[in-house]
């Protein structure tokens, strides 16, 4: 068996090196091709270029390397051409690799699956059917997706979603921490501010302006702000400000092994969590920790946006629980004041999220098969292997 299978993005490489990893597992003698991190090339991916290539978001970051994607996107395309495998996976990376399906179910009878379905039940509906014209097969990581798929024309399963079996922080993970951050029994408060230059900028001085009104009420706090890689000096430099000394955890400051072993300790640890709107929400439910999520756009976005939305609430616990209890700060509403006093409501009531965070959890599959296993048995399916 012959698979050409092309991610863009670090998150697409774990889906994928599971996926690749559970097709090993069903079919030893799988080779495989295409583009991939390493966590891909680990399960015997030779990558044809850099996946850092395809890692480029935003209009303004895009428009430069323009040419050099298009040029990409055709080499890859005829790559799976020349190859004729099995089945093309494309993961994620939508800009690019439907670009890619596209073109070759333009030239040739390739059974095409693509994984992570597009978010059509929030916004933009019409993607899914423009999508049926050149994937065969979806695999979903939310259980109520499959729906909208099929209605497209599309194969859909529902494979789980990866954070359901990441590792979390055992009690000596959680003591460790805590001895090593000199933060003994102190309550801890979360603070995410985002992984994208663009969210911190707009949401650190927003949070630290918030959390003045909680330590106020709350000095017994320990502010612990977990930092991506990427945004971990430009997050030391917006929090210089923020009031009760805030714990930075940048991983450039360790090895490896430790960083996410302190990042894990700190999701688990914690009282609360101020978020950016987002898949965090996943991680902290996984962690059992109760959250307060806020996301700030300008003005003139959110009331284009807004009109579009098909859904209350962007929280995915809400979404996945079908509660709405994870309170948002969201657009005219991620302000101070506001989030301060959900901050300082939600930790006086913090188990009212337990539920849904454990129920959202069971519905990602939490305690069944592995999604990457389940990924795999879903392509092969497919295939009538």
């Amino acid at each position: 068996m012959r698979v050409f299978v092309v991610a863009g993005e670090p998150s697409g490489d774990r889906l994928g090196g599971a996926l690749m990893a559970g097709l090993r597992q069903l079919v030893p003698e799988v080779t495989f091709d295409g583009v991939g991190g390493p966590l891909m090339q680990a399960q015997g991916l030779s990558s044809r270029f850099p996946m850092d290539e395809l890692s480029v978001m935003g209009v303004a970051e895009i428009l430069p390397k323009y040419f050099d994607l298009k040029r990409r996107i055709e080499e890859t395309a005829q790559a799976v051409i020349e190859t004729q495998p099995d089945v093309l996976i494309t993961i994620d990376s939508p800009d690019f690799c439907l670009r890619v399906a596209k073109i070759v179910k333009a030239q040739a009878n390739i059974r095409t699956v693509h994984y992570v379905a597009p978010t059509v039940w929030a916004w933009r509906p019409k993607r899914a059917d423009k999508m049926a014209r050149v994937i065969d097969h979806v695999l979903a990581l939310f259980p109520f997706e499959p729906p909208y798929m099929q209605a497209a024309g599309m194969e859909c399963d529902f494979v789980g979603h990866p954070v359901v079996s990441e590792p979390q922080a055992t009690e000596t993970e959680i003591t460790a921490f805590r001895t090593r951050h000199g933060l003994g029994a102190a309550p801890l408060l979360l603070v995410l501010p985002g992984s994208r230059k663009g969210e911190v900028g707009k949401l650190a001085p927003i949070f630290g302006a918030a959390l003045g009104p909680v330590l106020q009420a709350r000095p017994d706090l320990r502010l612990v702000v977990p930092a991506a890689a990427a945004v971990a000096p430009m997050v030391r430099e917006m929090t210089a400000a923020w009031p009760g000394t805030p714990l930075i955890l940048d991983p450039g400051d360790t090895d490896a092994d430790t960083a996410q072993a302190d990042k894990r300790a700190a999701f688990a640890a914690a009282e609360l969590a101020l978020a950016a709107s987002g898949t965090v929400a996943l991680e902290l439910a996984a962690a059992a920790t109760p959250m307060v999520m806020a996301y700030k756009v300008n003005w003139l976005t959110w009331q284009l946006v807004r009109p579009m939305m098909r859904i209350d609430t962007a929280n995915l616990v809400n979404l996945i629980s079908e509660t709405r209890v994870v309170p948002e700060c969201l657009g005219p509403d991620c302000r101070a004041d506001l989030i301060a006093d959900t901050v300082l409501r939600v930790l006086q009531h913090p188990q009212a999220q337990q539920d849904a965070m454990a129920l959202t959890m069971e519905r990602l599959g939490q305690g069944g098969e592995a999604p990457g296993l389940r990924a795999a048995r879903a392509v092969l399916r497919g295939m009538g292997a």
